[in-house]
């Protein structure tokens, strides 16, 4: 009977562990979102510097600034700490989550979607997969952990999405 409530208590424990990252996950690509409600046009430099890739399109595009990928990764290591988890662990996460999110605006100008354009999947799963594949192993996350968590990750953005769209936080909805 112990070892039932052991192997029950480890499996919480992991569910905890994953509602943490998501709620990193979520600041991650949040922080940068706000920043940009808040400051307008304030220090939004562009990390591209308007640089053109050899196909004659942006790099990534405006929407991406130092700005937002600073205050993802300040966000995520203030907020780790809150989560009962290492700055650190914030830090890698909110800096990951911001490569995939490049990642994702490189591809998505390759694919002639523009600047803040709509490419539901490749908007979320890289943002959201990365940083869990960079914290597999500090976290012993499962490939059914990372699997839910972005699921939940993605069906959660589009609900948040499209809220705070109604609440005009957001230009438009995904």
């Amino acid at each position: 009977m112990t070892h039932n409530f052991e192997l029950r208590y480890s499996a919480d424990m992991q569910i905890v562990v994953v509602l943490r990252l998501l709620v990193l996950l979520t600041v991650a690509n949040g922080a940068p979102v706000l920043a940009k409600d808040i400051l307008q046009n304030r220090f939004a430099y562009p990390i591209d510097a308007r640089v053109l890739f050899v196909d004659g399109r942006p790099l990534f595009g405006p929407s991406k600034t130092v700005r937002g990928i600073l205050l993802s990764a300040l966000g995520t290591s203030i907020s780790a700490p809150l989560l009962r988890l290492t700055w650190q662990s914030g830090l890698l996460l909110g800096i990951v989550a911001m490569a995939g999110d490049l990642l994702s605006s490189f591809t998505k100008r390759r694919l002639h979607v523009p600047s803040g354009g709509r490419a539901t999947g490749l908007d979320q799963i890289p943002e959201s997969l990365f940083p869990l594949l960079a914290c597999r192993t500090r976290f012993s996350l499962t490939v059914l952990d990372i699997a839910v968590t972005v699921g939940l990750f993605f069906i959660g953005e589009i609900v948040l999405s499209r809220l705070l769209f109604r609440l005009r936080l957001r230009d438009r909805p995904y």
